[in-house]
């Protein structure tokens, strides 16, 4: 109370209600009983007054965040879930070819691959995308199948012509490595050049920089894990991947990508690559590798035509002993979309993985066939091939195949 003498004249004015049995109390023990009581009604007074206005600042943070959330979504601002995307393709084969001059049939049903994307976009210049991958069904211990992780990078925008990215992901070179998806390809099988050759599907670590030129050029150029091959492995490119699994870095590689779109319908582009030690020192008698690869895309109403070489040049003794210092292929590949739903096509592919010894290990395969796409990002395939290798172990039949992508 801020006013003694009018407490103590309510006091006593109180006190002067009350039986004769209290007025036998002194005045001074009564005044001190109900200053004890006011005081601690004024206390409990003050700790409401305290918990009243804690409850009222919570409820205004609580009305300001509601406040913010509304005004993100009524001005179109994006979620989390919005930011995040998912995606993927699959396809399943059936094999039935006949082998001849020692080599083996193949009568065969395989899901080959079921593929999830995930991406991320941080903001309006950074990203995330990755690529998990299950092949043939099943993997583990004694079994056929692998998991295997292909894409795994952070992208970064410079400007609105020139980015970078680094983490894990697919090397610039050819017209399949990149881009695979079944709907989007000929043929059920992935076309022997590339496969064998380049080697699709090829992936490593490392930091990559791209962009436009102007006048229709783009360019690609990436530093990355090298290549890891040896005569065990009769130095072919396709077995030296390292998949980025605890790889070797002690010989980078580098790689760069010209491309030019100045056309519609129109692509045309060649990659290079070099690697000092293409064994990881491993085997003094190899060294360095180049890779040379070539190829245009003519897309005109309903007619279309692939071309595309490549070619490997390694250096050392070892590989020239067995013809593998000079590794190539080619493919020519037109095709007719007689509708919206359907397409047929014809390709013609050589390759030989010791060409530099002109011993007979030519191989030589022609696929034709047809695509029918029930919808845009479906498709259900069928071809025949028909081989004809220097060596005369041939496997000649059909393949049937359905795929997806979304």
């Amino acid at each position: 109370m801020k006013y003694p003498l009018i407490r103590t004249a309510l006091v006593a004015a109180m006190l002067s209600t009350l039986t004769p049995a209290l007025a036998d109390t002194s005045m001074e023990a009564r005044l001190q009983a109900m200053e004890t009581r006011l005081n601690a009604l004024e206390a409990e007074n003050q700790e409401l007054k305290g918990q009243l206005k804690t409850t009222e600042q919570k409820v205004a943070a609580t009305s300001e965040q509601v406040d913010k959330v509304a005004d993100s979504a009524s001005s179109g601002a994006p979620t989390w879930a919005e930011n995040t995307r998912i995606g993927g393709y699959g396809e399943l084969h059936y094999n039935n070819l006949d082998g001849e001059g020692g080599a083996s049939d193949k009568d065969e049903l395989d899901l080959h691959r079921f593929v999830l994307f995930f991406g991320h976009t941080f903001n309006e210049r950074t990203r995330f995308f990755s690529e998990l991958e299950v092949e043939h069904s099943i993997a583990g211990e004694g079994k056929k199948g692998e998991v295997e992780l292909e894409q795994a990078y952070i992208e970064f925008d410079f400007n609105a012509d020139h980015r970078a990215k680094a983490g894990l992901f697919l090397i610039p070179v050819g017209l399949i490595n990149e881009t695979h998806e079944p709907p989007v390809f000929y043929g059920v099988e992935r076309n022997p050049v590339e496969k064998d050759i380049i080697p699709a599907t090829w992936w490593a670590g490392g930091a990559a920089l791209s962009g436009q030129l102007g006048s229709g050029f783009g360019y690609d150029f990436a530093v990355h894990e090298g290549l890891a091959t040896t005569v065990a492995k009769s130095y072919k490119p396709r077995d030296g991947r390292q998949k980025t699994s605890e790889a070797s870095a002690k010989n980078l590689a580098y790689t760069a990508r010209l491309k030019w779109t100045g056309l519609p319908g129109i692509e045309l582009g060649g990659t290079f690559q070099h690697q000092d030690d293409i064994t990881q020192g491993a085997d003094a008698t190899a060294g360095s590798a180049n890779l040379y690869e070539l190829h245009g895309v003519v897309n005109k109403g309903a007619f279309g035509l692939k071309a595309l070489y490549a070619q490997w040049d390694l250096d050392g003794s070892g590989p020239a002993a067995i013809g593998a210092d000079k590794q190539l292929g080619w493919y020519v590949e037109p095709s007719l979309k007689l509708s919206e739903q359907w397409g047929v096509f014809a390709r013609y592919n050589q390759w030989d993985n010791k060409a530099g010894d002109n011993a007979g290990s030519k191989k030589k395969q022609v696929d034709a066939g047809v695509n029918w796409w029930p919808h845009p990002d479906v498709v259900v395939k069928a071809d025949y091939q028909k081989q004809d290798n220097d060596d005369g172990k041939n496997q000649d039949g059909f393949n049937l195949g359905v795929g997806y992508m979304f």
